[in-house]
């Protein structure tokens, strides 16, 4: 395969960015659901229309795609594996969604701001999504055990996204905050859409730089899933980055569509813990079928070669499978937490009560924080103000003294 698909590809995703900041959201304004709806539909519509220059492309080997390492010889094989590559990278970004909220509400990010600091977030993303799948895909074609390795981080994050709760730890007190107002200046206050803002001629971050190296380093953390979870669908470089990187682009507008009412679909991550021990499964089956080669003496098997002769059975499944289950399982997802919500109304008012609980709390917290430092700010300048004037005094008196005794000499 050439560079070109790569190079047309970015140039593609690039323009398109452009296209909306720089034209179409140039005028800093706050987006409400309907326009996010919009929006969010427009970039669908695009993710599918590239699914049809997927189909095209590798049936006729355009610019060498279909004959380049881990490509799919059959295009429809190629369509379907990019499409539900797309619907797991769109499921598991729920949770990016979740805490780009919270961080948002934590800093005190304005509404009409937040447009901005996701486009540098969702372009610092697709620039570490990249290395991180390139790095992924030269480690699965190199050492094919790497997969296994996949698999098993899979089952884990399954069963902690599912069953160990959410992280509740304000945003303000991670690591990263810490670290970044500990070593650079911060000023608290936010000074338009400005990332830094000048001080009596010093520079300063802003709340909204400090919530997009948050957002930043939450994406990466968050990679950790979604990279192995489309390297179980597919190890076709190109079908990886392109799925992987036309689900983030449409994750602002969708942002704008579901922070709000995340917690009515509380019943999807059941199907995203689903749908990972389903990648899993594939992956570590011919592990299974690995061992029982190797314990029954199989002709023709080789330990070395980490490949067992028994073909395992997942192996043998028409690949629309795939994008049946996945999609079966956000559908089941979906349509359960709406029966659900339903049957539960007083439920998910105590929610959105205590969500707005939390947040207020959060809020008086932070303000709290303030006023203190604040308090103890004007203490300390006191007590320097006091000691100044008792050292000034204490100069004075012995200056006086010393004027005396040599009046006296």
């Amino acid at each position: 395969m050439t560079w070109i698909p790569w190079v047309g590809f970015l140039v593609l995703v690039f323009g398109l960015l452009a296209l909306d900041l720089g034209v179409l959201n140039r005028k800093i304004h706050e987006i409400d659901t309907k326009e996010a709806l919009k929006w969010t539909c427009i970039w669908i519509s695009l993710a599918l229309l590239f699914s049809v220059f997927i189909y095209f492309a590798y049936a006729n080997n355009w610019f060498g795609l279909g004959l380049h390492e881990g490509a799919h010889d059959d295009p429809a094989e190629a369509t379907m594996n990019y499409i539900s590559g797309y619907l797991i990278e769109k499921c598991l970004s729920l949770d990016n969604i979740a805490v780009m909220a919270m961080i948002f509400a934590s800093f005190r990010v304005p509404l009409k701001y937040q447009h901005r600091v996701l486009f540098w977030g969702i372009l610092g993303a697709l620039v570490m999504r990249g290395a991180m799948i390139g790095c992924g895909a030269a480690l699965v074609s190199s050492y094919k055990w790497v997969l296994w390795i996949f698999g098993a981080l899979l089952i884990y994050l399954a069963i902690h996204s599912t069953f160990g709760g959410d992280d509740e730890t304000d945003p303000k007190d991670k690591w990263i905050t810490k670290f970044m107002v500990k070593h650079f200046r911060y000023h608290p206050e936010i000074n338009g859409m400005h990332f830094l803002t000048k001080i009596d001629g010093k520079t300063f971050m802003t709340p909204l730089l400090l919530a997009l190296v948050v957002i930043e380093i939450s994406d990466v953390i968050f990679a950790v899933d979604s990279i192995p979870a489309i390297f179980g669908i597919t190890q076709d470089p190109y079908i990886v980055f392109t799925s992987n990187i036309f689900a983030i682009l449409g994750l602002r507008s969708l942002y704008f569509v579901l922070a709000s009412i995340l917690e009515k679909f509380a019943g999807l991550k059941y199907s995203v813990g689903a749908i990972l021990l389903f990648v899993a499964f594939k992956l570590l089956t011919p592990v299974a079928y690995f061992f029982y080669d190797w314990a029954n003496g199989t002709p023709g098997f080789e330990p070395s070669s980490l490949h067992p002769v028994t073909e395992p059975f997942v192996e043998t499944l028409p690949v629309w499978t795939n994008l049946v289950v996945i999609g079966g399982l956000i559908v089941i997802g979906i349509v359960g937490s709406l029966i659900y919500d339903k049957k539960h109304p007083k439920e998910a008012e105590d929610k959105a009560e205590n969500a707005d609980a939390k947040a207020e709390d959060k809020a008086e917290n932070a303000d709290a924080k303030a006023e203190d430092k604040a308090e103890n700010a004007d203490a300390k300048a006191e007590d320097k103000a006091e000691n100044a004037d008792a050292k000034a005094e204490d100069k004075a008196e012995n200056a006086d003294a010393k004027a005396e005794d040599k009046a006296e000499e």
